[in-house]
């Protein structure tokens, strides 16, 4: 006799009764009702004794990379797909994922004529006649590029054991169903099992394996969480609908570094990378306003120019009002505390805003004397230096604190043609002990390395 089980769709936390919010995440409207299937033990069953091996025995020479041939998908891959790994792209609809799934898709179906094996796209959301359509438009077709519309687990594993492909994308695994469970698709029961089954085959077989995941409102791939640990990458896709560029960030990477990015700029020829992300971000910064700085900052590897605005304005409300775009906005209403505390303005008369123009989003405290100066530029009605970067992070007291890859930050900077640059004065002792004093002092571009130790010196240098 089958028992009823109340599952939350959003952890994955499970009930005996139906509730409104589940206690665990703390999230409405989430808990569907599924039917608990009775696991019986398995009785006289032994383990068969493993032979282990020694981990300089084994050999990675014949598992090489495997380029998408896109480079900024390489890039946040940490070099390309590694056969046997599974890999998870989130993003909201329409900010394309399937459209960059499918040019990599061919040009991996091009790379396997060599090998003889081809590439296999799996969709369970569309018809294999509009994913063609798709390809038409953005120049994505192949021979050996092979497209199977199909949700049943049963059938796709059988049909990736006989084609044997280079590579098997899944558009989306939450569309994917197994004839074991009795749950509709989607669930947190049939994501779980199916991923487990699709990556457990990867393994064996040794193809990559790229699942396309729903993201709830929140921003958050839908489903379990066990799904972010169960594969070997987790990549997001950000960006504003409104901008023509796309950002994709690898936020867990077993084979790469963590948190590197991808630009991506959205035509109608599909996603093209662009490699110097900072031309992008900085091509309509004004020159000369209030209220704008130029952030050196770090995403991953990369290092990245961006352009901090703030805008400080009289408040009508009795609480003045913190706003933020691209920034976390409890980060900003601490640091318009420090310049009330530690620097006398008085901005509690005042609504301040700060946006990160173009829709990058900084996650990094090396933001924080960019967004402090630009708060200050905006107050005072006075602009910055328009040839002038800068980074560092402040702390509750005023100091500056150092930040990670000074080298990285200032070469990009005077590779755009910034010819100062205004940092935590620890990165500079730092760099000249390392010998790369004149990376940061005099460059061949000569880049000027102005350095400070508290807010007060850092604003003195700034707007003096």
């Amino acid at each position: 006799m089958s028992k009823s089980l109340f599952v939350c769709q959003n952890c994955g936390a499970e009930h005996r009764k139906w509730a409104g919010q589940c206690p665990d995440c703390n999230e409405w409207n989430c808990i569907t009702e599924q039917s608990e299937t009775p696991i019986t033990a398995r009785v006289g069953t032994k383990g068969k004794v493993l032979t282990p091996l020694s981990i300089i025995e084994i050999s990675n020479e014949d598992n090489p990379r495997r380029s998408t041939g896109v480079e900024e998908l390489d890039r946040v891959l940490g070099g390309g797909l590694v056969p046997g790994s599974g890999v998870l792209i989130g993003g909201d609809p329409g900010i394309g994922k399937s459209t960059l799934l499918l040019q990599a898709s061919c040009h991996l179906a091009a790379l396997g004529q060599s090998t003889g094996q081809n590439m296999l796209y799996i969709t369970g959301e569309e018809s294999i006649s509009q994913v063609k359509m798709r390809g038409e438009r953005i120049d994505a077709l192949h021979k050996d590029l092979m497209l199977v519309a199909a949700s049943e687990l049963e059938s796709i594993m059988a049909t990736i054991s006989k084609q044997r492909p280079m590579a098997v994308v899944i558009d989306s695994i939450q569309t994917m169903m197994s004839n074991r469970l009795t749950s509709a698709p989607g669930t947190v029961s049939q994501v779980r099992d199916c991923a487990a089954a699709l990556i457990q085959q990867a393994k064996q077989l040794g193809h990559a394996l790229i699942l396309v995941g729903h993201v709830t409102k929140d921003g958050s791939i839908a489903g379990p969480r066990v799904l972010e640990h169960m594969v070997d990458a987790v990549l997001y896709f950000e960006g504003d609908k409104g901008h023509a560029h796309r950002i994709l960030r690898a936020v867990k990477n077993r084979f790469g570094p963590a948190g590197e990015i991808g630009v991506f700029e959205m035509s109608d020829r599909g996603l093209i990378g662009i490699r110097d992300a900072s031309k992008l971000f900085l091509a309509e910064r004004a020159l000369d306003v209030p209220g704008s700085t130029v952030l050196a900052c770090m995403e991953g590897t990369r290092p990245l120019l961006v352009e901090v605005q703030a805008l400080v304005a009289p408040t009508v409300y009795a609480t003045p009002k913190r706003s933020s775009v691209g920034l976390d906005i409890n980060r900003i209403a601490m640091l318009a505390a420090v310049l009330e505390r530690r620097m006398g303005i008085p901005l509690g008369q005042f609504d301040i805003y700060v946006n990160v123009a173009g829709g990058a989003r900084i996650n990094e405290p090396a933001a924080d004397l960019a967004v402090l100066l630009a708060i200050i530029s905006a107050y005072q009605e006075k602009p910055l230096p328009s040839n002038l970067a800068l980074f560092g992070e402040v702390g509750l007291t005023g100091e500056i604190r150092p930040v990670g890859n000074p080298e990285a930050r200032a070469r990009e900077a005077a590779n755009l043609g910034f010819s100062q640059l205004l940092l935590p004065r620890e990165n500079e002792t730092r760099v000249q002990e390392s010998n790369l004093a004149a990376t940061l002092r005099k460059s061949a571009d000569g880049l000027q390395c102005l350095s400070a130790k508290h807010l007060s010196e850092a604003v003195q240098v700034a707007l003096s």
